[in-house]
């Protein structure tokens, strides 16, 4: 298993990306700090919230490994560390997470409205047999 923490300013926020890579297979869970975190605070947080964290549905997640000049990989790790985005595939794995949680957001809202509306039919039918028992 491989993981990754991304942290970058998304306007007003700081928020904190963490890839996890298994077998082949990318999930991402987003995270919104507030104000910009200390090293020690992602620290502590990675200890005592990274096993409650909501990680989006595995997608394939393709990398060839190529033996790179030494210097070229010392330029990428700078970029790296530079770079504030967040990869192509977090993004989408993210987005995938998000449509999902929206789907069970309507369909909990759905049945919460029905329910509420078969009660308040419950409570008209009862007062239409309440008028007529006094006869």
């Amino acid at each position: 298993m491989n993981s990754k923490l991304t942290v970058y300013f998304e306007n007003p926020f700081w928020v904190g990306v963490f890839e996890r890579r298994e077998e082949g297979k990318l999930s991402v869970a987003k995270v919104t700090f507030g104000s910009e975190p200390k090293d020690y605070e992602v620290y502590e947080f990675i200890l005592k919230y990274y096993d409650n964290l909501q990680f989006s549905s595995s997608i394939e997640d393709v990398v060839t490994e190529k033996k790179k000049n030494p210097k070229r990989m010392q330029r990428y790790v700078k970029k790296q560390l530079k770079d504030t985005g967040v990869g192509t595939k977090s993004q989408q794995a993210l987005q995938l997470q998000h449509e999902q949680n929206k789907k069970i957001r309507k369909k909990k809202s759905k049945e919460e409205k029905l329910a509420e509306s078969k009660r308040i039919f419950e409570l008209k039918q009862q007062k239409k047999k309440e008028k007529h028992k006094g006869r």
